[in-house]
C-alpha cells in the first residue's frame, strides 16, 4: 500500500499472540501507543499483571523518525527478544505501536536460535490478529497569545481545519490543537502573520 509521506500505518487497537515450544509459552500483547509516557504506563500493568512469569520483553516504534524505537531484552541473551519483536513491527511496515511478550519458563532452555523464533513468532501471531489502518501523521502544538488577539487566532485555527483539543482564555490565553503534519507548518506561518505576539511551543 503506497502511504502518502505523513501517512502511517498502525494497529486499529490491542491484538494478542500465543507461541508454545518444550513447555515454554510466549504470550504477545501488541498495542497503538502515541506516547512514551503512554507506553510506560501499559509495560508497568503487564509487569503488574505477569510478575510470575520469568520474562516480559519488548520493542515499540513510534512516529516516522527512524531512531524512535526502543527494545529490551529483560534478561534473555542479548539480541535474542527485543530485536525480533522489533523486526516484526518493521516488517509489517508499522509504527506507534507497542509489542510486549510475556515468557512463562518451560523448563526447557531454548537457546538462541529457539529464542529468536520463538519471540518473532509470538509477535507475528499478534500481529496478524489484529486489524492495521492508515492514519494521518499529526503534530501537536500549544498556541500562546494575549486577549484582544483571541478573535483573530480562532479564525486562523478555524480556516486550518486544526483540531482544538483544550483551550484556556484568560488575560494571557493558551490553545492546544491537533493539525496534520502537512499543514502544521502553514498554521504556524499564518499565526505568525498575524503580528500579535503569538507564541509557539510543540509536543511532537
Amino acid at each position: 500500500m503506497a502511504l502518502a509521506e505523513d501517512e502511517y500505518m498502525t494497529l486499529a487497537g490491542p491484538s494478542e499472540g500465543l507461541y508454545k515450544e518444550k513447555g515454554s509459552r510466549f504470550l504477545a500483547f501488541a498495542y497503538p501507543v502515541e506516547t512514551q509516557e503512554q507506553i510506560k504506563e501499559i509495560i508497568d500493568s503487564i509487569q503488574k499483571k505477569y510478575y510470575d512469569a520469568r520474562h516480559r520483553c519488548y520493542a515499540w516504534k513510534l512516529g516516522m523518525d527512524e531512531n524512535n524505537f526502543r527494545r529490551n531484552d529483560d534478561g534473555e541473551p542479548s539480541g535474542t527478544a527485543g530485536q525480533p519483536i522489533y523486526g516484526q513491527i518493521l516488517s509489517k511496515g508499522l509504527t506507534n505501536v507497542l509489542v510486549v511478550v510475556v515468557r512463562y519458563f518451560g523448563g526447557i532452555k531454548l537457546g538462541t536460535g529457539g529464542l529468536i523464533v520463538a519471540y518473532k513468532t509470538a509477535t507475528a501471531d499478534a500481529l496478524e490478529q489484529g486489524e492495521f489502518v492508515v492514519k494521518k501523521l499529526e503534530r501537536f502544538i500549544d498556541i500562546h497569545f494575549a486577549y484582544d488577539a483571541l478573535n483573530a487566532v480562532m479564525k486562523v485555527v478555524k480556516d486550518s481545519q486544526a483540531i482544538v483539543l483544550s483551550q484556556d482564555f484568560n488575560l494571557d490565553c493558551k490553545m492546544t490543537v491537533k493539525i496534520r503534519e502537512a499543514s502544521a507548518d502553514g498554521l504556524i506561518s499564518a499565526l505568525s502573520a498575524l503580528r500579535m505576539g503569538v507564541r509557539f511551543g510543540e509536543n511532537e
